[in-house]
């Protein structure tokens, strides 16, 4: 479906090259995180694996303290024995400050909001199925966007860090609750250069008008190139709380309470079954005049990929739809979503034989010649995933399924073997170049010292203008630019009104009568 409610921030679960995930209907809203797709989280926050083995219910570890004398662990242990540091205690809700939104800056260019590379820092704790693996064996096999002798070569250049010591070996055992922080140049994928117009604010809470290809909140690839970054950064708008989600291609009406009650109150009357919702989509072909109902249960498919289907055991939902219009070759369809279910609408309309006009999953040819409809998919789950991602990867648009080039690709290289095809001086050039690039930037912030600034990670950046490092793949790939148009998908949520509330987004451009097919 186009939105999914949410209760909170997501953490960061990763410390690999960072992938998309999709749009953000499913991640933390199912409490699952695909492995090797961090996402960054709030100020004072220290990124907690969903799956690390937490012993209390709120997700820390209690502190030595509280666990009296007999049960109190060692926080030293003997010479040579590795320390590992308690997770700090994650804060709820969404929480960024100045110091997170000057990490860059953004430029527009060719229709395209962009943010200018930076450095970041990726952190983790131990997933409890990692305990006893080497970092060799993690990287090896959970974060293959890159090959292992990118990580040689961070090791090197002491980039990776564990419990904040500098890694000197990938062969090191990782231990139940070992904190690991991987510093890696991050290119986040462009969005639509068009505006987020606010809609609405009050003292409760903040409504605006999202546009298509934007995500709602950090997750993936994406960080500032997100509605919660840019409000942050353009509107001063702060500490805010989403109260639903759009997938990322979807636009319109998107609210976010800005306190913590306000949110619990909302979440209450969606809860209640209080919260109506209407979208408004361009689908394939002459959909019914009359309504039309759809009760099929969906499943999902594959999380990673961001896929869902019809399927008998899957969740029950319910969906209604109502033709606007038709030009002779497509219509306008006003949506209902009587459930929450991740993909929703799409899913339905594929069903029906309608899907999306434009929509990059569900009307793609990877499902075979009736493209779903009917639910009639004639291969399995594996081959769909496997075609899906063969034909974004040869229209260059991964990005679309959330995925980095290192991800699910068929035929993908076996990234344990020995360090890849980078030859020996090359990495010797590299791990020289970034230990340069490192010092000058130590360099430059120990002249800044005593110098008031609001991040000092920030300007360290700044000074040195570290749009490319040598250890990054991404700065030696010259990307191709998506159009403008090749970022909005016919989906549109138009209003949602409460038992106290009702807020609603113009009708887009291509919902109009007048709207011409090109």
């Amino acid at each position: 479906m186009a939105e999914r409610l949410s209760t909170g921030t997501e953490a960061a679960s990763g410390l690999g090259a960072p992938a998309q995930q999709n749009g953000d209907a499913g991640g933390a809203a199912r409490g699952e995180q695909p492995p090797g797709h961090p996402e960054p989280g709030g100020p004072g926050v220290e990124p907690v694996s969903e799956d690390a083995k937490q012993p209390s219910g709120n997700g820390e570890r209690a502190p030595a303290a509280a666990l009296g004398p007999a049960k109190r662990k060692k926080r030293r242990g003997a010479v040579g024995e590795r320390v590992v540091p308690p997770p700090k205690k994650r804060r709820a809700g969404v929480s960024f400050g100045d110091e997170h939104f000057a990490e860059t800056s953004y430029y527009f260019e060719g229709g395209l909001r962009k943010v200018r590379p930076y450095y970041f820092d990726f952190r983790t704790y131990c997933k409890g199925r990692w305990v006893g693996h080497s970092l060799l064996h993690v990287f090896g096999t959970e974060f293959r966007a890159q090959p292992l002798a990118y990580y040689e070569a961070a090791v090197r250049a002491g980039r990776l860090h564990l419990n904040e010591e500098p890694v000197q070996d990938l062969s090191i055992v990782l231990k139940d609750n070992d904190f690991l922080r991987n510093t890696v140049h991050r290119h986040e994928p462009p969005v639509t250069a068009e505006p987020i117009r606010l809609l609405a604010e009050n003292e409760d809470v903040v409504v605006v008008d999202k546009p298509s290809s934007i995500p709602v909140h950090p997750c993936g690839r994406f960080r500032h190139n997100t509605v919660i970054f840019i409000l942050g950064k353009e509107h001063q708008l702060k500490e805010l709380h989403p109260l639903h989600r759009l997938d990322r291609l979807t636009s319109g009406v998107l609210m976010f309470a800005k306190t913590a009650a306000v949110s619990e109150r909302i979440h209450e009357q969606v809860r209640d079954r209080q919260l109506e919702k209407e979208y408004v989509c361009r689908v394939v072909g002459e959909f019914p005049t009359e309504e039309v109902t759809c009760k099929e249960p969906i499943l999902v498919v594959s999380y990673k990929v961001g896929v869902c289907r019809v399927d008998p055991q899957g969740k029950p939902c319910e969906s209604v739809f109502q033709r606007l219009s038709y030009n002779g070759h497509s219509s306008v369809v006003r949506c209902r979503p009587l459930t929450g279910r991740t993909h929703q609408i799409r899913v339905h309309l594929q069903f029906l034989g309608h899907p999306i006009l434009n929509d990059p999953i569900y009307n793609s040819a990877a499902w075979g010649p009736s493209r779903g409809r009917g639910g009639h998919i004639p291969k399995t789950d594996e081959e769909l995933l496997r075609d899906l991602v063969a034909e974004h990867q040869a229209k260059q648009s991964l990005d679309v399924l959330d995925l980095c080039g290192g991800d699910l690709c068929p035929g993908a290289p076996d990234s344990t073997a020995p360090s890849s095809e980078l030859s020996k001086d090359c990495l010797e050039e590299m791990v020289a170049s970034a230990q340069k690039m490192d010092g000058a930037v130590e360099a430059a912030s120990r002249d800044l010292d005593g110098v008031p600034v609001t991040s000092g990670k920030a300007t360290k950046i700044d000074v040195v203008n570290q749009e490319t490092d040598p250890l990054c793949s991404e700065c030696r790939r010259v990307p191709q630019d998506p159009s403008p148009q090749d970022l909005v998908m016919f989906l549109h949520a138009l209003r949602y009104k409460g038992p106290d509330f009702e807020y609603c987004s113009p009708m887009p451009a291509w919902a109009r009568d007048d709207w011409q097919e090109h």
